[in-house]
């Protein structure tokens, strides 16, 4: 089948490289035309994937004309941009692959209703877990979940185009758990960053990974995501990663704000997307309106609004002692 990717960043690039690796050919979607004119011409990608020499099997396009002739599309898009993208599109591929993490903001959305609202006669799946794209695109050994809204016969028709010898996905039709774990593992990360940047420990850390599992496990249940599903890659397994690592752009933007800088200064000096931080504040209206607890999540939410990073951490601190598995958190 035909295969393309729908965004050139650096998890859109990596995907690009990880499935052409078979010598399949690939299309990649870029907005800039300078970055299309530089994968089709040099086959790299110096503004997000500096360290990828691309193979000479993907090409690239500006045209999102070109995407809609497509059998399998990846959508890597950053979240709060999937919609207007796949809104653009004059027609869609039979199944959509959303590899982006993250909630829509205003409408609170997750990004398979985003996609199926944009593409109601396309079959969604998700594909999360955790994947740093350097190490994908360098053919290390990963592991993911491909969650198919469409069961076994999607999974079938789908999970060939993105197997491969390094890189091995795992079946769930648990769309939702899928998408959440990827979604609040983000936040949480921005706060395993902060204990980082504040210098309090690795004890701090693991626990903060542990009760930010039971806030996404808690939220999870309450949209009838399954235990299963979130205690593993796309849950768990991205929790640990991407809270434990630099390479992250959520743990290094809490890691900034643990060292004092300026949380205003932070976001509108990146130039790549840390997606935790606009999925917080509507993380924590979700929740509030759920009447989930998730004292970490808001936390976050506060220290992006500018609130101090040690006064924060006291409050934390400071909540009262209760049973582990409270369900009130």
């Amino acid at each position: 089948m035909s295969v393309g990717i729908l965004g050139a960043g650096a998890w859109g690039t990596a995907l690009a490289q990880m499935v052409a690796s078979d010598g399949r050919d690939v299309l990649i979607w870029a907005r800039e035309e300078e970055l299309v004119e530089e994968i089709n011409s040099a086959h790299t990608n110096t503004p997000f994937l500096p360290s990828a020499k691309l193979t000479e099997n993907i090409k690239a396009t500006g045209d999102l004309a070109d995407m809609a002739q497509l059998d399998v599309l990846l959508v890597v898009t950053p979240a709060q941009h999937m919609g207007s993208v796949l809104e653009a599109m004059p027609s869609h591929p039979r199944d959509l692959v959303l590899c982006s993490k993250g909630i829509e903001a205003g409408t609170g959305r997750l990004m398979n209703h985003v996609a199926s609202d944009a593409a109601p006669g396309s079959a969604v799946a998700v594909l999360s877990g955790p994947t740093f794209a350097h190490e994908v695109a360098a053919g290390l050994p990963t592991a993911v979940t491909l969650a198919c809204s469409k069961g076994r016969e999607q999974w079938e028709r789908i999970a060939p185009v993105v197997a491969r010898p390094a890189f091995r996905p795992y079946y769930s039709d648990d769309v939702t758990g899928a998408e959440i774990g990827g979604a609040v593992k983000n936040v949480l990360a921005i706060a395993c960053g902060v204990v980082d940047g504040l210098g309090l420990g690795q004890n701090a850390r693991a626990a903060l990974i542990a009760r930010g599992y039971a806030e996404m496990l808690r939220f999870g249940e309450s949209l009838g995501a399954r235990a299963e599903t979130l205690a593993g890659l796309c849950g768990l397994g991205d929790l640990v990663l991407t809270c434990s690592s630099t390479s992250s752009r959520n743990f290094s933007l809490g890691k900034a704000l643990g060292e004092g800088q300026s949380a205003q200064d932070l976001m509108s000096d990146r130039r790549t997307v840390a997606e935790g931080a606009h999925t917080a504040p509507v993380l924590v209206e979700l929740a509030a309106r759920r009447g989930v607890a998730m004292p970490i999540v808001t936390a976050v939410y506060d220290l992006l609004k500018g609130d101090d990073p040690k006064a924060v951490v006291e409050d934390i601190l400071s909540r009262p002692l209760k049973a582990e598995q409270d369900s009130g958190a």
